[in-house]
């Protein structure tokens, strides 16, 4: 564990620093004075050097050893200190990914002219950072440890010392063990294999018996015998269980296909009892970590987060632009999937003024490569015009390549598109509908948002992840089931509600309750008595589930006009898949289109992006679409698989 780590100037000055056990001021300093100082260590000024970390020796002093790395350019040193006698093989990698990410994040402020005061909110970056390497570092000793054992049941005379030293090979783990000493009389007595599964004390039905003869006793006696010798699971003997259940009635159906109107037996089974009033069943669901899917604000808020994305894409950045700088200049490649493109720039050389001519091959195959990342055929095209437009007439600098001219380009019509013109802080919109600044011109009331979609695209899944969200910001949340078409979707949102209450109730957080009239009703007028109920109970948000429909049925879209005249939704979201492909653009506008020419959608949720990896053009094709930004993207099955959108990390994926 460490006891500390500091970000300073070589004038002295402490950017950033955090401590888990009090270190002496004069540790750091003595490290300052005899290294970068008196040179002690390191003659000729190598210590000013942006070298690896694991180059450069360690300083020890006292009971302590300091590793550290600098930046020369800017006058940074990072130093982490930890007791001597652990070894804490993962400080050198955390001290390379800290100064690439502070760089990153920082390097603007620290190169200003004069600058004396850094505004540096750094301990969320570097708790994921330790967090990640601490977990990395406990999970190889485990590995080591099996692979050793294995050795020794190979060869149980070799060294043990170079056993430890030799890496785990991969599917080595499991093999069986081999005997180099051949066998005695005892070994060749097999041994029995142990079954945990069954009783040590073996009941009358395991005993084995050898089949009686013609003079035995007859079929029926033995069958008799063997009743009473094997009782079932409560106790009864088959003997007892002779009188036979009763069978289902048949459901009696008419010539049309309906069901018989003198058949008594109901067909909706939402309406049997009061699923509120039932008390909650030992469910068993599964506590959600929160550190992992988000924080919480010095103001009790709880946010989602995106970091761990936004650190990986720095740390992934910087791998990159090294692997540029040391590759050699002849080639001219990027060792990126554009590198089919930039060979088509090949004749392109630099200082020149470029024509369409000159484009037209490398952005048709820019074209292909967006396609391959999943966006739609019409969004890619209208991506490749727009740069195009903005590369011809543009003079290429002597020394520039062609590879990072085009990807610059690509980038910045990425972010432009993703980057939403509005604030998308659905906290602060709710508080201001919630808590008004004047609660007697405007009374609060509560904030309603819709989900809307095509079919099997995860909207009520969504929906509990959205709510469970809201949960953690403590407040009242009234579920609508307004899906009164698909067989078990009020089932479904039942189920949601439980788990979700007992979650809450577990942490004390918020409360939730299912709002539901069954199936077969209008689902605009269950909405609009969904929210008179809210609003007479004090709820905070009413998230209105919807039935699924398909974007191109005009009978369907068509009631989402009169939805949305009596429901009044706040915000209207649109959940779509990660993976579909270039329908998405027709989904994203005939919804927008489908609520009359006042109202639209107000964001989109992306569900499975974690099945896609790298595919996830959905996103640009939707937004290019409609200009409507993506507000939640859907990362799993759990409540907490929830997160806010990383603009870096979706034109990441989408340039690699």
């Amino acid at each position: 564990m460490l006891d500390g780590f500091e970000i300073l100037t070589t004038s002295g000055v402490v950017l950033w620093s955090k401590a888990y056990a009090p270190i002496s001021s004069g540790l750091v300093n003595g490290f300052i004075r005899d290294v970068f100082i008196e040179e002690k260590l390191l003659p000729g000024g190598v210590a000013a050097d942006d070298t690896s970390a694991a180059q450069h020796p360690s300083y020890k002093k006292e009971q302590y050893t300091l590793r550290w790395a600098s930046v020369k350019e800017l006058g940074l040193i990072f130093v982490a200190v930890y007791q001597s006698l652990l070894h804490l093989s993962w400080v050198d990698k955390l001290l390379d990914n800290i100064r690439v990410i502070f760089v990153d994040l920082y390097g603007d402020q620290v190169r200003k002219p004069h600058s004396t005061v850094v505004e540096c909110d750094f301990d969320g970056y570097f708790d994921q950072q330790v967090k990640e390497l601490e977990k990395s570092a406990k999970d190889a000793p485990q590995r080591t440890q099996e692979y050793t054992k294995y050795n020794q049941a190979q060869d149980p005379d070799a060294d043990p010392i170079q056993q430890e030293l030799a890496p785990p090979m991969p599917g080595l783990l499991s093999a069986p063990k081999i005997e180099k000493s051949a066998p005695t009389s005892a070994d060749a007595t097999p041994t029995s294999t142990p079954d945990t599964s069954r009783p040590v004390t073996p009941s009358n039905g395991h005993l084995l018996s050898a089949k009686s003869g013609r003079g035995g006793m007859s079929r029926r006696a033995r069958k008799a015998a063997s009743a009473v010798s094997n009782p079932t699971v409560d106790g009864s003997t088959k003997k007892d269980q002779s009188v036979k259940a009763k069978g289902k009635k048949m459901r009696r159906w008419d010539a049309d296909g309906l069901a018989d109107d003198n058949d008594e037996v109901p067909l909706d089974y939402s309406v049997t009892g009061d699923a509120d009033s039932r008390p909650l069943s030992s469910s068993g669901v599964d506590s959600v970590e929160m550190a992992a899917s988000g924080t919480r604000t010095a103001k009790g808020q709880y946010i989602l987060k995106d970091l761990d994305d936004e650190v990986h894409s720095i740390l992934q950045n910087a791998s990159e632009k090294k692997a540029q700088s040391t590759a050699p200049a002849q080639s001219g490649v990027v060792n990126s999937g554009l590198g089919a493109i930039s060979n088509l720039f090949r004749n392109v050389v630099g200082g020149k003024v470029l024509t369409k001519e000159d484009l037209e091959k490398p952005m048709r195959g820019m074209e292909e490569h967006l396609i391959k990342k999943n966006v739609a055929r019409e969004a890619a095209v209208r991506l490749c015009e727009g740069v195009e437009r903005e590369l011809i007439g543009k003079k290429t600098g002597s020394f520039e390549s062609i590879d990072s001219t085009i990807r610059t380009s690509m980038e910045s019509s990425l972010r432009k598109i993703l980057t939403p013109t509005t604030s998308l802080s659905l906290l602060s919109s709710i508080h201001a509908i919630t808590h008004p600044a004047n609660p007697t011109l405007t009374p609060p009331r509560p904030y309603t948002i819709s989900i809307v979609g095509v079919n099997g695209v995860g909207k009520s899944t969504s929906l509990s992840k959205l709510a469970f969200f809201l949960l953690q910001n403590n407040m009242r949340i009234l579920i609508a089931a307004c899906d009164t078409f698909r067989s078990g979707a009020v089932e479904q949102l039942r189920v949601h509600a439980r788990n979700l209450r007992e979650l809450s109730e577990r942490e004390q957080l918020g409360a939730v309750e299912l709002y539901e009239k069954g199936y077969g009703k209008d689902a605009a007028h269950i909405a609009r008595d969904a929210v008179a109920y809210a609003q007479q109970q004090r709820y905070d948000v009413v998230l209105i589930d919807t039935a699924g429909r398909r974007h191109n049925d005009a009978r369907l879209m068509s009631s989402l006009e009169k939805f949305a005249e009596l429901a009044r939704p706040d915000k209207i979201f649109m959940v779509g898949e990660a993976l579909v492909g270039t329908d998405s653009v027709a989904q994203a506008r005939a919804f927008n289109a489908a609520f009359g020419k006042k109202r639209g959608i107000d964001g989109f949720v992306i569900s499975k992006c974690d099945t896609v990896g790298e595919m996830v053009g959905a996103l640009v094709s939707m937004v290019h679409a409609t200009g409507i930004p993506v507000v939640f993207l859907g990362v799993g099955q759990m409540y907490g698989d929830l997160r806010t959108v990383n603009v870096g990390w979706v034109v990441g994926l989408l340039m690699s």
